[in-house]
């Protein structure tokens, strides 16, 4: 998969935000002589994930409507209640990719862990199903256990989640 750089984004927090090694990313990379210098735009190789446009799914969170959108092949294929974060905590915004799962990661994340692909924010499930609906997460993506293990089921890693407002 190919990563467009943003402002402020250096390699290393590229490699974190995928959780790729750094010598691997790196190495996928050979045209980028100096780690240290990346341009807003430049492309970087992510190795390991398929490129978003190769999955028939993506999907869009709606903050403002508490919704999470599958979709198949651009149409809608479901939609499936969500709680996002709180305003000391906000639900970032953009266009991100899960890179990576976790079932039974333990705690409040429920059934199943969807990494995103910024760093410490994620899809997951709950062990407080009452919180559905509502603004009260770190900023993750909340959803019921059995809905985000249809999502996991059906979306594979480099699927491609838009959040907006």
């Amino acid at each position: 998969m190919i990563h467009t750089v943003k402002p402020g984004e250096s390699l290393a927090l590229i490699a974190s935000n995928y959780r790729i090694p750094f010598g691997r990313i790196l190495a996928a990379n050979p045209k980028i002589t100096n780690p240290n210098i990346l341009f807003v735009g430049q492309k970087v190789e992510i190795p390991g994930l398929p490129e978003p446009s190769s999955i028939p799914y993506h999907i869009q969170v709606s903050l403002g409507q508490r919704k999470l959108t599958l979709f198949h092949n651009g149409q809608i294929y479901k939609i499936y209640p969500i709680a996002i974060g709180k305003i000391l905590t906000q639900t970032p915004l953009g266009e991100y990719v899960i890179v990576n799962r976790e079932p039974q990661p333990g705690g409040p994340f429920g059934v199943m862990w969807l990494s995103l692909s910024r760093r410490g924010y994620g899809i997951h499930g709950t062990n407080n199903p009452s919180s559905i609906g509502k603004a009260v997460s770190h900023g993750c993506i909340r959803m019921y256990n059995k809905d985000v293990l249809e999502v996991a089921r059906l979306a594979p890693n480099g699927t491609r989640v838009v959040i907006q407002s």
